[in-house]
């Protein structure tokens, strides 16, 4: 499963993972798990994320977690 929200969310603002990467500090292979779901950013980092892409940090990275049985 993708975080959708996080991949349009990117888009919406013209961004690549990498781009995105080097504006909180980390590897372009970092953004790919955030958006694969293998890996959840420190909470720092996410409220940075959802800074940049002017989104709410729930609706990035928390709220299709519990909907991905």
């Amino acid at each position: 499963m993708k975080n959708k929200n996080l991949i349009n969310a990117r888009k919406r603002k013209g961004l690549t993972q990498s781009e995105l990467g080097k504006q909180v500090d980390v590897e372009k292979t970092t953004v790919s798990n955030w958006e694969n779901y293998r890996s959840v950013p420190p909470m720092e980092r996410a409220f940075k994320v959802a800074r940049i892409l002017e989104e709410d940090v729930d609706y990035l990275f928390f709220s299709q977690i519990e909907n991905k049985s």
